[in-house]
C-alpha cells in the first residue's frame, strides 16, 4: 500500500513538472511573439505569468522534498526525483529570460525596429519544437529523444552568432542602430541561454533513463 502511494505520489510529481513545462512553453511563444509585434501589453503580462511558473517550482520543490524524506526512494526512483529538483530550477531560468526578453521589447517600445526580425523568429521555432520534444522525452523516460532534442542547441547556436554578426555590421555602419541593436543582441543572447536550459533539461532526462551523466554538447 505504501509502495502504490509512493508511485502515485510520483507520477503526480512528473505531471506537476510537465504542467510546468507547458507554461514556460507559453511563456517563450508570448515573449518573443511581443518582441516581434511590438505588443507592449502582452510584454507587460510575461512578469505575472513568470510568477505563475515561480510558484510551480515552489510547489514541486516542496513535494520532492517531502518524497525524499517520508517515503525514502531508492535507485530509479530516487534519480528521478532528484533530478526533477534540478529540472525546475533550469524551467525557472528560462522564465527570468523570458522576462528579461519583454524589458527589452518594452525598452524598445514602438520604435521601428532597425532590421527585419527573421532569425529571432526562427530561434523561437526551433526551441518551441525542443520544449514540445524535451516533454515527450520526459514523459516517455526517452533517452533518445531527449539526446536528439539537445543537440538542437547547435542549431540555435548558429543563429545567434548570425544575428551578432549581423547587428555589429549595422552598428559599425551607422552609431543609430547602437541602442536598439544592443537590445537586440541581448535578446539573443537570452534565447541561446534559455536553448542551454533545455538541453540541461535533456541531460537529466538521460541520467533519469540510463543513470548515466552525459554532456550533450
Amino acid at each position: 500500500m505504501v509502495r502504490e502511494n509512493f508511485k502515485t505520489d510520483l507520477n503526480e510529481l512528473k505531471e506537476d513538472v510537465m504542467f510546468m513545462m507547458d507554461k514556460v512553453e507559453e511563456l517563450i511563444e508570448k515573449s518573443v511573439d511581443a518582441l516581434v509585434n511590438q505588443d507592449l501589453e502582452l510584454a507587460r503580462s510575461i512578469m505575472k505569468l513568470d510568477d505563475e511558473i515561480d510558484n510551480c517550482m515552489y510547489e514541486i520543490e516542496e513535494k520532492a522534498i517531502n518524497l525524499i524524506a517520508l517515503q525514502q526512494p531508492m535507485a530509479r526512483d530516487l534519480r528521478i526525483v532528484f533530478s526533477v529538483s534540478k529540472m525546475i530550477t533550469d524551467l525557472e531560468r528560462i522564465g527570468d529570460f523570458c522576462v528579461n526578453i519583454s524589458k527589452e521589447t518594452i525598452k524598445i517600445g514602438k520604435e521601428e525596429h532597425i532590421k527585419q526580425l527573421v532569425d529571432i523568429p526562427k530561434i523561437k521555432e526551433i526551441i518551441i519544437n525542443m520544449m514540445k520534444n524535451l516533454k515527450i522525452s520526459f514523459k516517455l523516460e526517452d533517452a533518445e529523444i531527449a539526446f536528439e532534442v539537445g543537440k538542437e542547441d547547435e542549431l540555435v547556436d548558429d543563429l545567434y552568432k548570425d544575428i551578432y554578426r549581423d547587428i555589429l555590421n549595422m552598428i559599425h555602419e551607422s552609431t543609430e542602430c547602437t541602442n536598439q541593436g544592443t537590445k537586440l543582441l541581448f535578446v539573443g543572447r537570452y534565447l541561446e541561454r534559455i536553448a542551454d536550459h533545455i538541453t540541461n533539461i535533456c541531460e537529466r532526462v538521460i541520467y533519469i533513463s540510463k543513470g548515466e551523466r552525459i554532456e550533450i554538447n
